[in-house]
């Protein structure tokens, strides 16, 4: 495993030495390179860590829950390949420290570009004080920046993903959220589009877990993964409001900065106690203290859409596919890749396609016998034969390293 690991590592570096050396991007993804390296040489097999009477009574419990995830995973159609058989222990409570950054006058996120996955409004640092040095250089050039931590990754499966400790600090449906979220990046990932690719992710992620702990009989657990995916909406919801307010008014001074600069102080002002006051009470996983530090700048807000757009609008192809997840999720990714550019227009066209169907239902139920119209039917597509197996078996049983997909904090936020 470790000689495997290793001539990964060298093709990594032989091709990055090949497209930037010399450059600042050629230098960041060979540290990249030789980090991810180092991860996948201390790889152990889940099982033999398990079974290795070292291992913390806890950490055995986790593991396991690991496992079953993916295996559940794979049932919803997800693609696991090896990723999460290995765990690999890190130093660190902390795998990355995650930079983003924006105009402070415009709402558009500072990218960067990389190989494979495109253009990014995030980058990932295994050295955090390269992190802060960049998000200081950036503060200094006229961006909103902040730098938060996250725990897990995806390579998109290019390598077998190991579960990295820093994962475990999570709580259970944490951490089978995490699982779930990043095997489907493995699943489906369209290279530019990160905003789409990450509120997929967390959609599939939260509705996973829930289903995941009523597939093994943990009504609690599934009752807070419900419960956090509604404060997940809540929150979507809220911050395309301010996201939209803000859109107004720097639209409103199209040639003033200044008044710009001006109007988004007092909008973020309101946005604070409106956070606080308005829609904290109707949060059930969050705490007050966590909505009263958040941090409230363009780059924090665009951070937070790049997980929290549309969540309502993939809530609906659930709700059309019967509240069958594997049936949504392939639905949503068929919709993705035939409009390749713009994987929210295929999932409106989704959308819209399914409210149709289904007044088309209910208008077809007056004039025919009712008993041929079943009422389970009237707010949902057909349902093919695979997914009748999945919910059959159901009853009887977040790109290369420190660029791509990462999970990082709650909403609590991006400090």
């Amino acid at each position: 495993m470790i000689g495997i690991a290793w001539r990964a590592l060298a093709v990594i570096a032989v091709l990055t030495v090949a497209l930037a050396t010399g450059t600042p991007t050629g230098r960041y993804l060979i540290r990249a390179a030789w980090e991810e390296g180092k991860i996948l040489a201390h790889r152990r097999p889940i099982p033999d860590v398990i079974a290795d009477s070292s291992t913390p009574p806890g950490t055995r419990v986790q593991l396991r829950l690991v496992l079953a995830a993916r295996d559940f995973a794979q049932h919803l159609g997800l693609a696991a390949k090896r990723s999460f058989t290995t765990y690999t222990a890190v130093e660190h409570d902390t795998l990355v420290m995650v930079l983003g950054a924006a105009y402070r006058d415009q709402l558009r996120s500072y990218t960067w570009w990389f190989p494979i996955v495109g253009s990014v409004p995030y980058k990932g640092y295994f050295d955090f004080p390269a992190a802060e040095r960049a998000a200081a250089s950036l503060r200094h050039e006229g961006f909103d920046a902040f730098v938060r931590p996250t725990a897990a990754f995806s390579t998109l499966g290019f390598f077998n993903d190991p579960l990295i400790s820093s994962s475990l600090h999570d709580d259970s449906v944490g951490l089978a959220n995490t699982v779930i979220h990043e095997l489907t990046h493995n699943t489906y990932y369209a290279p530019g589009q990160a905003i789409f690719n990450e509120s997929f992710a967390n959609f599939v992620g939260s509705r996973g877990a829930e289903a995941f702990f009523r597939s093994r009989g943990d009504s609690a657990a599934a009752r807070v993964a419900a419960e956090s995916w509604e404060d997940e909406k809540i929150l979507g919801r809220f911050w395309t409001s301010v996201y939209d307010q803000l859109d107004s008014a720097f639209r409103a001074h199209p040639t003033d900065k200044a008044a710009r600069l001006a109007v988004r102080d007092t909008i973020f002002s309101r946005t604070r106690e409106r956070l606080v006051d308005s829609v904290g009470p109707l949060l059930k996983t969050y705490p007050l203290a966590a909505l009263q530090r958040a941090r409230l700048d363009n780059a924090a807000l665009l951070a937070r859409r790049v997980y929290h757009t549309d969540l309502d609008q993939f809530d609906s192809v659930y709700a059309l596919s019967g509240n069958d997840l594997a049936v949504a999720i392939r639905r949503i990714i068929a919709a993705a890749r035939e409009h390749h550019d713009d994987g929210f227009a295929g999932l409106r066209a989704l959308v819209g396609a399914g409210a149709r169907r289904s007044r088309a239902q209910f208008n077809d139920s007056f004039t025919r016998p009712r008993e041929t119209v079943p009422l389970s039917a009237q707010a949902r597509w057909p349902i093919d034969s695979r997914s009748e197996q999945h919910r059959s078996h159901h009853r009887s049983s977040r790109s290369l390293v420190g660029a791509g997909p990462v999970r990082g904090r709650r909403e609590g936020e991006a400090e």
